[in-house]
């Protein structure tokens, strides 16, 4: 066959529909996922979130935000995947997110990550996990005790 100039595009055409390129989008972090949807819906003044999946890191982390009064009450969804958690928002949450690599966080290093990371002394929470479990900074430092970082919120 003879193929002229204006048969290309028509050919590449009909190559991509018999072999389609489709990105896969591949999920990195479950946690940061989590908390940036709870962000948006705070930002978008939502009074509940839907979170999936669902992961025993994202329920403590909900744990330490919910005991400081940051959100309200949630609940787990099992269906047989991933799981769901439905988070309430009371409108407190200014700004909440991971932080990623989880550096070491020593018990004379929290002072610094907390005036990196939060807006003032007097509020604000910086999220570790420890050999003692999941606990803000505050509770770390009260066992005497170091960790890595997950994240923080305010």
């Amino acid at each position: 066959d003879n193929l002229e100039f204006a048969d290309v595009p028509v050919l590449l055409h009909n190559l991509q529909i018999l072999h389609p390129t489709r990105a896969i989008m591949v999920r990195m972090s479950v946690l940061a996922d989590a908390l940036k949807s709870i962000n948006n819906a705070e930002k978008a003044g939502k009074r509940q979130v839907l979170i999936r999946p669902c992961s025993k890191v994202i329920v403590k982390y909900l744990q330490v935000m919910q005991k400081h009064g940051y959100i309200g009450e949630f609940e787990i969804v099992d269906d047989h995947r991933g799981g769901k958690i439905v988070v309430e928002l009371i409108g407190r949450i200014n700004k909440c997110g991971v932080i990623s690599p989880r550096f070491d966080l020593t018990l004379g290093a929290i002072e610094q990550w907390t005036n990196n990371l939060l807006p003032s002394r007097q509020f604000g929470y910086i999220v570790m996990t420890t050999s003692l479990g999941i606990m803000d900074h505050e509770e770390a430092r009260r066992k005497s005790t170091g960790g890595k970082i997950l994240g923080f919120f305010y």
